[in-house]
């Protein structure tokens, strides 16, 4: 039984944002949709973010059984993260959140003088 079981919403749609909530989140597992990741090759991945913030997102990951970790008994030892069937089948939710910014995001354009401006939409 999870730490999370006494706070998951009924409704799916809830529910996954209580897993998945955050940038980082989302982010940590794209890097590992592409296979195993150890700590220190997803921190270097994900320019910013704590150490505090990705262990607790992958013992949350963990507890609801989308990341896998595996030690191996090895000098130095090795862990890796590892998606799960479950946390795999995360890549079509990724892919469809990615053609979405692409056709109905604004992209934010710098100008000279350093302020921002709303581009036109990708697709328009």
């Amino acid at each position: 039984m999870s730490d999370l079981d006494h706070v998951l919403p009924e409704c799916p749609i809830a529910r996954f944002l209580t897993v998945l909530d955050g940038p980082w989140a989302t982010l940590i597992v794209r890097e590992l949709l592409t296979g195993p990741k150890r700590f220190t090759q997803l921190r270097s991945a994900l320019a910013g973010i704590s150490p505090k913030t990705l262990s607790s997102r992958l013992q949350r990951f963990q507890e609801t059984g989308l990341v896998t970790r595996t030690a191996y008994a090895e000098i130095p030892p090795r862990v890796e993260y590892e998606l799960t069937p479950a946390g795999q089948r995360l890549d079509v939710v990724l892919a469809t959140m990615a053609d979405w910014a692409e056709r109905d995001l604004p992209r934010v354009v710098t100008n000279s003088d350093g302020s921002a401006l709303a581009a036109d939409r990708a697709g328009d």
